[in-house]
């Protein structure tokens, strides 16, 4: 038994929760996002409550009983209160900047990198940081992680993109023998 499967995914009034064959939609507001469960896991929509069952008793079909169950709460999650990650900036002359749709990132290379945006996801820049916000977990993941692979902090001095709670292990330097 899937001890997160079990748990009803609870979403509010202002959400709409509608199913077409193995596609659950959400919809608030401007936003949509659609979960498609590939036919991996029965779901029933009672009001304000989703409710998850495996298809059978198979290992397959458990595991996606729990995953389908998390990836709906991220959905019903990201469309209340949304989701925000933080990357800081670390090193001389590194800098970023929004312009529209395109991040402009200064990274020590010899040339800009421009870094168009998805939809979804809004960025801002303060000083150092950049914050990304977003309705989908997901996408938000893999742009904080495209933008930190430009330049990743490195173990010396810490220079590169990091997240702003990552911890860089710090290496010593070369020493002089006398």
């Amino acid at each position: 038994m899937s001890r997160i499967g079990k748990k009803p995914v609870e979403f509010a009034a202002d959400i709409n929760v509608s199913s077409n064959g193995n596609v659950i939609t959400f919809v608030k507001g401007k936003h949509s996002v659609d979960l498609d469960t590939k036919g991996n896991v029965s779901f029933t929509i009672e009001g304000n409550t989703l409710t998850f069952a495996a298809m059978s008793e198979s290992k397959v079909h458990r595991a996606f009983w729990g995953t389908y169950r998390a990836l709906a709460a991220n959905v019903v999650i990201g469309l209340t209160t949304g989701y925000t990650k933080q990357l800081e900036i670390n090193g001389v002359g590194y800098r970023a900047a929004v312009n529209g749709r395109i991040l402009n990132l200064q990274l020590g290379f010899s040339h800009d990198i421009n870094y168009e945006l998805p939809d979804a996801i809004e960025a801002s820049v303060e000083k150092n940081v950049i914050t990304f916000k977003s309705h989908n977990k997901q996408t938000l993941g893999q742009v904080a992680a495209e933008v930190r692979s430009f330049r990743p902090p490195e173990p010396y001095k810490g220079k590169g993109v990091k997240y702003v709670e990552e911890y860089i292990v710090r290496k010593a330097g070369k020493t002089s023998k006398k």
